[in-house]
């Protein structure tokens, strides 16, 4: 697992910025559900510059591509630079990694990594399943992971994602979650310096303890899937991302931002996508 050196404030604290499930597409105005990914997904980064909330690192949680085109990850790469901050991926269900990951790297966008910093580490992993929507870590991702816990046992650890790990209430969302879950809870409750696990895959916010780590899920740049919903359903609640701020003690502040409610209205008689 490659690394690279995390930075912070004056203040030791590390400032994040995650963006997830964008759902691009070679077409910018192609919609997902009734919705242009690529418009939404501009407004997002929009709001973000005009936001008054500070960040350092974007961390990018997956489901960058809708339709799997070298296009739609350009089209991400030239968006997501308009921030003028380092940038790095995860993949999610729906990417292509032989396509995400040269148009991705020639844009300067690093894939999943282990950040170190004086106080933090932040391990982004690749739990894709090529071809189905739950998934799974590897042995060798496993491997890594218990490897980078070892290493810094004095640092704060963030561990990344892109399927959630514990079920959100939604039963159709829940059949796609990380198959070996306990396997990785069994793994990282082994290590009190981990603090808190971050997902996309989701389309909600989520906010929850389990084993004394700290779960979380994120709002997507474009469709929201409603919460505690036994189908598929979508949610009016607008495109969101969130920030999060890993202080020195190993404490966590984060908060959720939206855009403003009715500029962009999914198709919310849709049964799937």
């Amino acid at each position: 697992m490659e690394t690279c050196t995390l930075t912070h404030t004056d203040d030791g604290v590390v400032q994040i910025l995650q963006i997830s499930d964008t759902h691009l597409f070679a077409d910018s105005q192609q919609q997902l559900l009734g919705i242009a990914t690529d418009s939404s997904f501009t407004a997002v980064l929009n709001a973000i510059c005009e936001n008054e909330q500070a960040f350092d690192v974007v961390l990018a949680t997956g489901d960058l591509s809708q339709d799997h085109t070298a296009e739609s990850y350009r089209h991400f790469a030239q968006k997501i630079m308009m921030l003028n901050k380092p940038v790095y991926w995860l993949p999610g269900n729906h990417d292509d990694q032989g396509l995400m990951s040269p148009e991705l790297l020639a844009a300067g966008i690093r894939p999943e990594m282990q950040l170190v910093g004086d106080y933090w580490q932040i391990i982004l992993l690749d739990s894709q399943v090529c071809g189905t929507p739950h998934g799974w870590l590897s042995h060798t991702q496993l491997a890594q992971l218990e490897q980078a816990l070892s290493q810094y046992p004095e640092k704060h650890t963030l561990i990344c994602l892109h399927h959630h790990t514990y079920p959100i209430g939604s039963i159709w969302l829940d059949q796609h979650d990380l198959k070996n879950a306990d396997n990785f809870v069994k793994l990282i409750t082994r290590f009190p310096q981990v603090k808190a696990v971050l997902c996309g895959h989701v389309h909600q916010e989520y906010d929850q303890h389990h084993e004394g780590i700290r779960f979380l899920t994120s709002p997507s740049t474009c469709i929201q899937f409603q919460p505690l919903s036994q189908d598929f359903a979508l949610d009016m609640v607008s495109p969101g991302w969130r920030y999060l701020q890993l202080h020195p003690d190993g404490s966590i502040a984060t908060q959720v931002w939206r855009l403003p409610p009715g500029e962009f209205i999914p198709d919310v008689d849709s049964t799937g996508y």
